[in-house]
């Protein structure tokens, strides 16, 4: 059953963008593009392009993108961000949560910063309301940190035989004890034994799947963490070499073979970032332009995978669901 598809934005399939720049000429401004994600990760960058569109801008026309990518290490991110400044971006853009923001922040005293953050940015300290975000920051909120409990409520449903679930978390993300509180604080509620595993590399995954076996796990809950998202292909295969039930951030996880996601709608966040971009640097000031948060949320659930797993779909998830893989 496929009920709605992974399907590009205008009908393309995702496109290969440039680690760097886009080499375009003739373009009168120029914008950088800082995120903790990999250059492979280019899924939010057709929304993007269509908004700043929609205010005039055109990459390869009238504007250049400089790209800077962390690959999953934030440690990186304040020499990326001095890198952009240095090449006298108009604005920044940065996706991935509060850590890109401050560099941006923090690498320029003047230049504006539109963000994607998926915890709250006035906790944060990036805007000082929602509605008025003041200075010179602005951005959208993609919920996806604060999904935490809902996606352990989902798991559950769809592995209700769990008696003991694992949460998977990046020590190193300046956001994984506020996730961790939210999904300890929902676990007890209902009841359920959780326990947390932490993994910031490559061996620490390997190493917390293999936990995963030695406690006799039932189930996994990843936390929402740009690292991780740069290490999908190795989650997705270590949940089938494993044989371990898992709820993921996003549902290009489950397009790889992974089992269940629950995610907020990027395509209306980033179309709206683009354009935000866009009024900033046709003069709009960023205090005047309000954080955007999310409105639209998806289930996708890859059936193939719950079949391998000998997990039979309650019939309301799958009713629910807004994609289902066959």
């Amino acid at each position: 059953m496929r009920r709605r598809q992974f399907i590009a934005l205008f009908g393309g399939a995702a496109v290969a963008w440039p680690a760097v720049a886009l080499g375009q000429r003739g373009a009168s401004k120029t914008i950088g593009w800082l995120s903790p994600r990999s250059a492979a990760e280019t899924e939010n960058l057709v929304a993007f392009r269509a908004g700043l569109s929609q205010t005039g801008y055109v990459a390869g026309d009238n504007l250049l993108i400089e790209y800077r990518w962390a690959d999953g290490q934030y440690e990186r991110l304040p020499a990326l961000a001095a890198d952009l400044a240095r090449n006298n971006v108009a604005v920044f853009v940065t996706t991935g949560g509060p850590q890109p923001a401050r560099a941006a922040i923090a690498a320029s005293g003047t230049t504006p910063v539109v963000f994607t953050s998926g915890s709250d940015p006035v906790k944060d300290g990036l805007v000082l309301s929602l509605n008025k975000p003041g200075g010179r920051v602005t951005g959208a909120v993609v919920f996806t940190t604060s999904l935490g409990p809902k996606r352990l409520e989902l798991l559950r449903e769809l592995v209700p035989a769990a008696q003991l679930i694992a949460f998977l978390v990046n020590p190193r993300s300046d956001i994984a004890d506020m996730q961790v509180t939210e999904v300890v604080r929902a676990a007890e509620a209902i009841g359920q034994k959780l326990i947390i595993l932490n993994a910031s590399t490559d061996r620490e995954i390997e190493d917390a799947f293999e936990k995963c076996r030695l406690h006799g796990i039932d189930a996994l809950l990843m936390s929402a963490d740009l690292f991780y998202q740069t290490r999908r292909e190795q989650l997705v295969a270590l949940a089938q070499r494993h044989k371990v039930p898992v709820m993921w951030e996003w549902p290009e996880f489950v397009a790889a073979g992974g089992l269940v996601s629950y995610s907020a709608n990027r395509v209306e966040i980033y179309l709206q970032l683009g354009i935000y971009v866009g009024r900033i640097l046709n003069g709009t000031n960023p205090a005047d332009l309000p954080v955007i948060q999310s409105t639209r949320f998806e289930l996708a659930i890859n059936r193939q995978t719950a079949k391998a797993l000998d997990l039979a779909i309650p019939s309301k998830l799958l009713f629910t669901a807004d994609t289902v893989i066959e």
